[in-house]
């Protein structure tokens, strides 16, 4: 076994031998075996346990066995943590099992930080890859769900999934490891547990090698999935526009045959699922300005492209103040502001992300804000006065361009709009003494 896991680590590519690696032990025959053969492998790890406080005095009785494991035993860093799951999963409408993952990868990611481990391990092994499999089977899952449990995903290394349950639990019977057993794993109300204690039975019985032919059949699609990827990364649509909107080309997309099934690899990332992209690709043709919506983010469809941006956190129509002497600022925008003698400089800047102002013009605090119905203002070069909402029409603004723009503005009127035009009322002049140099960093 220890052959089998040190060969699994140097073929992946899991860590390094002077590597210090985090492991995640619950206390169960597979965390516990995972710990022991990294202990006779001569890494350096340190052990974290989360008890999410579902199972009473058995969470509380498998935290005292892992942090007995990790301080007596190995004589290594214990991290625990406890955790209020079932609030946590009303509050964010997901399930116990769901919220106990966010929970637990939260809080493993935020002790790695913070002492300094290279990665995190976790005790899957190859039932829970053939487990998992049949989860996303069975909830119409694409080639990345099927393609099961990854050896190594971001931070995380799986380094047990070349074993079998059965193999790890004769290794701890063979080296008399003392270990856990979760009653929850008899619940057959989980859908895993109905997999693992139902259907994988009956499977064995229809064709006793199932599980190495499956587990065959996953690595297979996890390959499929890496020429896939690649082909996907050379024809992605997704571009970023100078405001840091991202964009896909419309015309483009509809190029693509399924549009919907291309669209959902480009943006899942964002949240968005299948049956969005599906309404998505059927408005192509539809009027601008439609608007479809994930846990995190927003896609407005447009005159050319789709448009995706982060939900705004801020409050809407809240005001920031610029007081005089300010030099910069980075909320809610960058800003970088400098009053300089005007002698010699030219009446405006070719910069659209530089605006040049007559400061004794101007009345502090200056004021940032979003534009609202009836603003208007003179555009730089212009006699007369412009409705803002017929200035993003000419530019050809988007809904979510109109939404992101800035306003500086002195008092009630508007000095710039941020990124693209002053206002003629507050440009410089011969007669300008001192001028406010503003510049827009994104």
């Amino acid at each position: 076994m220890l052959a089998r896991f040190l060969e699994h680590i140097k073929k992946n590519s899991l860590c390094g031998k002077s590597a210090k690696i985090l492991l995640a032990v619950s206390g169960g025959a597979d965390s516990v075996v995972m710990a022991e053969l990294f202990h006779r492998a001569g890494y350096k790890f340190g052990i974290i346990h989360c008890n999410f406080r579902l199972r009473g005095k058995e969470s509380d009785a498998d935290e005292a066995f892992v942090r007995d494991l990790a301080i007596k035993k190995y004589q290594v860093p214990f991290f625990v943590t406890h955790f209020d799951t079932k609030k946590f999963a009303e509050q964010n409408k997901l399930s116990i099992q769901e919220a106990a993952r966010e929970l637990r990868y939260a809080y493993f990611e935020e002790i790695r930080i913070k002492e300094h481990f290279s990665s995190i391990a976790t005790a899957h092994h190859a039932d829970d890859r053939i487990e998992t499999f049949f989860i996303n089977l069975l909830r119409g899952s694409g080639i990345s769900g099927l393609a099961g449990i990854p050896v190594k995903q971001k931070n995380i290394i799986r380094p047990l999934l070349f074993a079998f349950r059965s193999e790890i639990e004769a290794f701890a019977a063979i080296n008399k490891l003392k270990y856990r057993t979760d009653s929850s794993n008899k619940d057959s109300k989980y859908l895993r547990n109905k997999i693992r204690n139902k259907l994988l039975p009956v499977m064995e019985q229809i064709y006793p090698n199932y599980r190495n032919a499956v587990n065959t059949s996953i690595t297979n699609l996890r390959n499929t999935e890496v020429i896939y990827r690649a082909y996907l990364e050379k024809i992605s649509l997704v571009k970023t526009n100078k405001n840091g909107l991202i964009t896909i080309s419309i015309k483009e997309l509809k190029k693509l045959e399924p549009a919907s099934h291309y669209l959902f690899e480009f943006i899942s990332a964002f949240g968005f699922n299948k049956y969005v992209c599906e309404d998505i690709c059927n408005s192509l043709d539809e009027v601008s300005g439609k608007i479809f919506l994930s846990p995190s983010h927003r896609l407005v469809k447009d005159r050319e492209n789709l448009i995706i941006e982060q939900l705004a956190t801020e409050a809407p129509g809240r005001i920031f103040f610029l007081n005089d002497g300010v030099k910069q600022i980075s909320h809610p925008i960058k800003l970088k502001l400098a009053v300089k003698k005007s002698s010699g400089i030219k009446a405006f800047s070719e910069d659209k992300n530089m605006a040049l102002l007559d400061k004794d013009r101007l009345v502090f605090p200056l004021t940032l804000r979003k534009w609202q119905k009836g603003d208007y203002f003179y555009p730089l070069g212009m006699k007369g006065k412009k409705k803002l909402s017929d200035f993003f029409t000419d530019h050809k603004f988007s809904v979510i361009d109109k939404e992101n723009t800035w306003l500086l503005c002195s008092e009630d009127k508007i000095v710039w709009v941020i990124g693209w035009r002053i206002d003629e009322r507050f440009k410089i002049s011969a007669k300008t003494q001192n001028m406010l140099q503003v510049k827009w960093l994104g």
